[in-house]
């Protein structure tokens, strides 16, 4: 983590001023080097009794890759609006774009000592609570070990794929994901690189809903 941390201040002495990022940790990297990369900084301030998500974008360049560098502590309520509206002004960029261009969240490899990536371009976040959607809900809260599966049952995080395996399918239903939006952004991190494998469980990526 120090070794991670040093990265990101660096980046900022050049700017004339230090600014750490603490970033989540995991002992698995998903994807490993990116590429053609602009960094986007989320930081994590508090002014008076109020914590701040500040949103760095400086260096954010349309046609590149774009790796999210966001500080653990935050809570996801603060978070995702940030995200949120770099997602949409990158979409709608139709001058700059680059279709190959991809967005990622970057992360510590604890094992590996490295930094590492998770993609997320394709996610289109909802801010509210799913109506009437169809699919196999997986809900997330706040601090909880167990996963509310699909209204009815909990199991344990570290069973949850398991748990949906068993599941004999017709067809394999769409997937959607309810995070609480007062967990921290760091154990969002956790609970998606946990349940990653399912971006490819079917045709259609997760839908996820913070609320």
């Amino acid at each position: 983590m120090k070794y991670i941390t040093i990265i990101i201040a660096l980046l900022f002495f050049s700017c004339g001023k230090k600014e750490d990022v603490l970033l989540p940790k995991s002992n698995v990297s998903i994807v490993k080097d990116v590429q053609d990369h602009s960094p986007i900084y989320i930081f994590f301030k508090v002014e008076g009794k109020d914590t701040i998500a500040d949103l760095n974008r400086k260096s954010a360049i349309i046609s590149t890759n774009w790796i999210f560098n966001i500080d653990k502590r935050l809570p996801l309520k603060l978070v995702m609006p940030q995200v949120i509206k770099m997602q949409e002004k990158k979409r709608a960029d139709s001058a700059h774009k680059n279709e190959n261009a991809e967005n990622y969240y970057s992360y510590a490899d604890s094992i590996g000592k490295n930094l590492a990536f998770l993609p997320f371009t394709k996610v289109f976040y909802k801010t509210k609570k799913p109506m009437d959607e169809a699919g196999f809900i997986f809900e997330f809260k706040k601090g909880s070990d167990l996963v509310l599966l699909n209204n009815h049952f909990e199991v344990k995080k570290a069973d949850v794929l398991k748990e949906l395996y068993k599941i004999d399918f017709a067809i394999n239903p769409k997937i959607i994901f309810i995070f609480d939006q007062n967990m921290s952004y760091k154990e969002y991190i956790e609970n998606k690189i946990l349940v990653h494998e399912l971006d490819t469980f079917n045709d259609e990526l997760p839908s996820e809903f913070i609320f």
